[in-house]
């Protein structure tokens, strides 16, 4: 009888440790990369940063890099954990020295996101939410901001303090670009 009871408990801690063996964001997200570009042999990518719990207990953000027939690339991916499994919700991409200063994400939550590329820049706001500046290699950086609103104003501010109001799209970059 006691054999059986030790038996049954051995049972169910195998059982549990088996249940307890989560797929982490990371393993995720590389499952994901691999299987969303199989068949592509000039794709690379790495992976730049990771923030658990982001805006609410099991969600996360992931700021990665992309090589492909574009060129270099940046992105900002949005994950929600339901029933114990990473979904991945929204991504936003950006390039270096594009015309394209940041994008938004069109559902919540507002993930206001781009890339930049001068060191001038010390702090930028998506409406009144600070965005975290993020080193990815040299002077390239890439910056996010969640913000509660859908429409709101991007502003950059210098080392010496001036603030710039920075529309999405930079026009006269985009002409430049266009020739």
């Amino acid at each position: 009888m006691k054999n059986k009871i030790v038996f049954g408990l051995l049972i169910c801690l195998v059982f549990l440790a088996g249940c307890s063996n989560e797929q982490t964001l990371e393993e995720f997200f590389h499952q994901e990369m691999k299987r969303m570009h199989k068949y592509d042999e000039n794709f690379s990518y790495s992976l730049v940063h990771t923030e658990i719990n982001a805006i609410h207990e099991d969600d996360a953000i992931a700021v990665f890099r992309e090589h492909n027939n574009r060129g270099e690339q940046i992105f900002i991916a949005y994950f929600e954990k339901k029933d114990n499994r990473w979904e991945w919700k929204q991504t936003r991409g950006a390039k270096w020295d594009s015309p394209h200063k940041w994008s938004a994400m069109h559902q919540i939550p507002y993930i206001y996101s781009g890339a930049i590329s001068d060191n001038d820049i010390k702090e930028i706001y998506a409406g009144g939410e600070k965005a975290k500046i993020i080193d990815v290699e040299g002077n390239k950086r890439f910056w996010y901001a969640i913000s509660p609103s859908k429409e709101v104003e991007v502003k950059f501010v210098g080392k010496d303090g001036t603030e710039e109001i920075v529309e999405s799209i930079d026009e006269e970059m985009l002409k430049d670009w266009e020739k």
